[in-house]
């Protein structure tokens, strides 16, 4: 793949506050949490901060952890069975967590997070304060979805768009996505032997975006495809991400080391997210989408306009104004997300309308734009 203007071993030597995200699939083993693989990934962290990294861990595993305290019981297939288990096993993976790092006089601090209890803005705040705190304290930051109480309404789908959200609550410039897969390949390796491994991305379009299959990993709801959508939500506000396997030795040493190790996409340049932009791209689910002409996308991407109606051109789903939506362009990729002036109903009634017009068909004088660009994403 064509590489972008950032030296991977430059953008790794400078990274100073860095988030790794590590899935269930490298923690565990056939009977529950693999303690030594979790032993591991400590000392390499330990490492990283001795070098003056501050270290913020996403961790998948309470699952898994549960079932081997509870192997007398079948498997389970229910929602709240997965979730009784996560009660069970999030105890055992944070305790395994500090007495891991407790080898390294490491203190660690469990957070466990649902989307829906970051979608006030102040909730939101509150969690970024939190965690700044403790990464001042010193303390290692251990956070996993509050698997326990997330529904699919409110659940982050899985740890890797929860991830994407850590990176800006805690404004780290550097994301490690830890996992089974060892990078992004041109094929599918479960099915093509022969498939290469991709070392750098410098743009993740839609072409990058075929290349992950939907498959998940073999003990977690991720797989490349949401690693593919976290980095290009990461890498889109400036920040660059690594995808590599987690059971690599001094997968993490290595990374920083600025050698070829999984995959490395590179950040856009001159697009760090500021004010309430991160909030709208990561807390916040999307409701709806709106369609858009190629004008219009131009006007977003080169001009930085806000979304006029003249723009639009259809409306999916059902949502109030406020709502979080994408636009997608002439070919239906995704070009922005931002929050909407209008609902879905009343924006129907005035699509490819001029300004000036907006009164007539709605009856009173909204806002002249349907997304205002202050609160508009970029993707």
């Amino acid at each position: 793949m064509e590489t972008g203007g950032v030296n991977r071993k430059a953008a790794a030597g400078r990274a100073r506050n860095v988030v790794v995200k590590v899935g269930s699939a490298v923690l565990t083993a056939a009977d529950g949490l693999d303690l030594q693989v979790l032993g591991d990934l400590c000392r390499q962290v330990a490492a990283l901060r001795a070098s003056g990294r501050r270290l913020t861990l996403v961790s998948s595993g309470a699952i898994a952890a549960g079932r081997r305290k509870m192997a007398h019981l079948p498997p389970p297939r229910t929602v709240p069975e997965k979730q009784a288990l996560a009660a069970v096993g999030q105890g055992r993976l944070i305790r395994a967590y500090e007495e891991a790092f407790d080898r390294f006089d490491i203190r660690v601090a469990q957070i466990l997070l649902t989307r829906d209890g970051l979608v006030a803005r102040r909730r939101y705040l509150n969690a970024r304060n939190t965690l700044q705190t403790l990464l001042q304290w010193g303390v290692v930051p251990v956070i996993n979805e509050n698997d326990t109480v997330a529904t699919e309404e409110i659940q982050f789908t899985d740890n890797d768009a929860l991830a994407a959200l850590i990176v800006h609550l805690v404004e780290a410039d550097f994301l490690v996505c830890l996992s089974d897969i060892d990078g992004l390949y041109d094929r599918d390796p479960a099915d093509d032997p022969g498939a290469a491994r991709i070392p750098e991305v410098a743009k993740i379009d839609d072409g990058v975006a075929a290349l992950a299959s939907p498959r998940p990993g073999r003990a977690g709801r991720g797989g490349m495809h949401s690693k593919i959508a976290a980095a290009r939500m990461v890498t889109a506000s400036g920040v660059p991400v690594v995808v590599a396997g987690g059971r690599t030795p001094d997968v993490l040493g290595r990374i920083f080391a600025g050698e070829d190790v999984g995959t490395f996409f590179h950040p856009r340049p001159g697009r760090a997210l500021a004010g309430r932009k991160p909030w709208i791209a990561m807390a916040l689910a999307r409701e709806g989408a709106v369609r858009i002409d190629a004008g219009a996308a131009r006007a977003l991407t080169e001009m930085g306009r806000s979304l006029l109606p003249a723009g639009v051109r259809a409306v999916e789903g059902e949502f109030e104004a406020g709502a979080c939506v994408v636009c997608l362009g002439p070919g239906g990729e995704e070009v922005a997300v931002g929050l909407t002036n209008y609902g879905s109903g009343e924006l129907r009634k005035i699509l490819g309308c001029q300004t000036g017009e907006i009164c007539e068909k709605i009856g009173y004088p909204g806002a002249p734009e349907v997304i205002h660009r202050d609160n508009m994403v970029l993707l």
